[in-house]
């Protein structure tokens, strides 16, 4: 049985040494008012922003290196639907049902939300009412990356958060793990994203796990699998039952957030149909074996991707608000 990442890989230290930092600032798509987003929104009103958001994320990956990939997942099914607004966070009320538990949020969320809240905690202590929750999570997306030996970058900041959730938009935007290539292009396309921005944005599977359910058809049905990935790959996830079983979605490095991801997949060693379809002879198998062979191309386009991701229609101005509790809208 492939083993599941119980604690931080102690060679983080190293790692850490070699990590490229990448400053890259880039203007924002504004959904309400004219302001744009900036790395310095919080320079006079909460200096210690950053300091409070990395302390949290630093104790969460030693714990459990999952730790990292459920917020980095969290970010980006937030910003894949209404954009960047937190919205993702609202937990459901009788009359305003929440994107959780609703198409891809069903599963693998929960610490991430756990780490959401303490961070907010903190921050209301240090800087009450003025960091969002939606500006929480870009950063500790980026520290997630970070502290797990990936890069690091310039979050633009100034987002506020939503006062509903969309959950349908959460059953109709996000691309399931059974999607083809047409279909994961058509979704990234949807939101302002090019089929670069895909690739370089999927190497965020270089860490966490999957479930069975989600893997399942790819080591029994699909054709371009590795005989030897999928054997290996059934050990852990039975024809039939198991579907809670996990396995990591990078068997090469799972703790480590580098390019081992797309190394995989040129071996065809990738977890999910949706991953594999990124080399399976179509359009963007070369931007896989550019970033299979080179890291810090890899590193750097997952950056600027990672700031255009953080820019879909985040809400400034006067729109939204800044929660004091990122579960529910101020009363």
């Amino acid at each position: 049985m492939a083993v599941v990442p119980q604690a931080a890989t102690r060679r983080r230290p190293d790692l850490m040494l070699a990590v490229a930092v990448v400053m890259l600032v880039a203007h924002a798509l504004p959904r309400g008012g004219n302001a744009q987003l900036s790395p310095g929104y919080y320079s006079a009103s909460c200096p210690t922003v950053h300091g409070v958001v990395r302390q949290v994320m630093s104790q969460a990956v030693m714990n459990d290196t999952r730790a990292g990939a459920a917020v980095l997942r969290l970010f980006f099914h937030d910003c894949f639907v209404n954009g960047c607004d937190a919205s993702v966070l609202l937990d459901g009320t009788p009359t305003a049902p929440s994107e959780k538990g609703v198409g891809a949020n069903a599963v693998g969320s929960k610490n991430g939300f756990d780490i959401v809240d303490t961070i907010k905690t903190q921050m209301e202590a240090a800087c009450p009412g003025v960091v969002s929750c939606a500006d929480i999570l870009a950063l500790a997306a980026r520290d997630s990356v970070n502290l797990l030996g990936g890069p690091s970058w310039a979050v633009p900041l100034g987002r506020r958060d939503a006062l509903a959730a969309n959950p349908s938009g959460a059953a109709s935007d996000l691309p399931g793990p059974d999607s083809d290539i047409n279909a994961l292009v058509a979704a990234f396309a949807a939101k302002g994203l090019t089929s670069q921005d895909l690739v370089a944005l999927s190497g965020a599977h270089t860490i966490g796990v999957a479930s069975c359910a989600s893997f399942r058809t790819r080591v029994y049905c699909d054709a371009n699998v590795s005989p030897a990935f999928a054997s290996h790959q059934r050990q852990v996830c039975p024809a039939s039952g198991g579907d809670g079983s996990t396995a990591p979605l990078d068997s090469l490095t799972p703790d480590e957030f580098d390019n081992g991801y797309y190394r995989n997949l040129v071996a065809g060693a990738g977890l999910l149909h949706s991953d594999q379809e990124l080399f399976n002879n179509g359009p963007v198998d070369s931007t896989v074996r550019l970033y299979s062979s080179n890291p810090a191309a890899f590193s750097s386009d997952f950056a600027a991707s990672m700031i255009r991701l953080g820019n879909i229609s985040p809400l400034t101005g006067s729109t939204g608000e800044v929660r004091l509790n990122c579960r529910k809208v101020n009363s």
